[in-house]
């Protein structure tokens, strides 16, 4: 299942509990108390990873009734990691089709009448408002944007299992803080249940045109540096919101697709030129870092791996010299 593959490390922490009376102290240093309905069968895990600005959680827990009070000052995302969860929540039913979302203080009651698998993203105060949250102070189970859910879901995993085999990586603040981009960028996709029919009041087409090409020249003067949307969102004084639905709306995806598929054209234009260069040398030069994550990427747009890219340009080079 889902903690299977993973081992823990100096990234990852990872707890198991086969006794309630061993978990009972997490839960109380989470001001959250647990009514056990099949203490016969207890099991539960968790898993921790922490990024620059928010810490992940992801849970196995066990058929209960909760009673918890959350302190959430920068915000909170809990999400289902499979299709069969089953709760409730203040009188709603919650399936795969809910996620809930938090920023404040809020005095919360569940019922899990089964075993099931979720995330926590707890956000540190200090990470920039990105337009998710309607109010303060009101926990609320809203409807995912289904894509966006299962893309968010896989890339909480694959964060989970570098955590795990390549602890080392959350040692340097530039993979860290990538990561937590990816992240931060999918769970915009989660709370966009239509972007375009937000973008029609607030941005016209023109407005929205500019703003790519803006975007285009900030990427092409800074080809090595990591794009965060919250610095973009500053240089150009919008919001995140905006900044997304205006590459929606004019690129027909996301702001996170949009550059990273530039980029991989970027990077495939240097492999195709050959010379000395490596395919981790071409790859750096465009901003990617992890070389994992690129090359998966990379062969899923072009359908062939970056070093045949790079061999064939090598190729070039050499029939062009004779």
């Amino acid at each position: 299942m889902l903690f299977d593959a993973l081992a823990p490390s100096s990234a990852l922490q990872l707890i198991g509990f086969a006794d309630v009376d061993a978990f009972r102290p997490i839960e109380t240093m989470e001001d959250a108390r647990s009514i056990p309905l099949d203490v016969a069968n207890f099991a539960a895990t968790r898993a921790v990873v922490s990024l620059p600005a928010c810490r992940i959680v992801v849970m196995r827990s066990f058929a209960r009734i909760l009673d918890t009070a959350y302190r959430m000052p920068g915000g909170m995302v809990i999400l289902s990691m499979t299709d069969d969860v089953q709760a409730s929540f203040k009188g709603l039913d919650l399936d795969a089709r809910f996620f809930i979302a938090l920023r404040g203080n809020d005095e919360c009651h569940f019922v899990e009448p089964q075993t099931n698998y979720y995330a926590m993203i707890i956000f540190s105060p200090g990470l920039r408002d990105r337009g998710w949250f309607d109010r303060a102070d009101d926990l609320r189970a809203r409807v995912a944007n289904r894509p966006a859910l299962l893309h968010t879901r896989q890339l909480l995993r694959d964060i989970l299992r570098t955590a795990s085999v390549q602890p080392f990586l959350f040692e340097t603040t530039e993979v860290a803080a990538h990561l937590q981009e990816g992240l931060l960028l999918a769970l915009d996709d989660l709370f966009r249940i239509d972007s375009l029919s937000d973008l029609g009041a607030s941005i016209q087409g023109e407005r929205a045109i500019k703003l790519v090409q803006r975007i285009d020249d900030y990427v092409a003067a800074r080809p090595t540096a990591p794009i965060y949307t919250a610095d973009l969102a500053a240089e150009f004084g919008v919001s995140i919101r905006t900044l997304g639905g205006a590459v929606s709306k004019v690129r027909g995806m996301s702001l996170h697709q949009y550059i990273r598929l530039k980029r991989l054209w970027a990077t495939r234009g240097r492999l195709l030129r050959g010379g000395g260069a490596t395919v981790a040398t071409c790859a750096r030069a465009q901003g990617f870092h992890h070389m994992g994550e690129f090359a998966a990427a990379y062969r899923a747009t072009f359908h062939e791996a970056p070093s045949d890219t790079l061999a064939r340009g090598r190729q070039s080079r050499v029939r062009r010299a004779d």
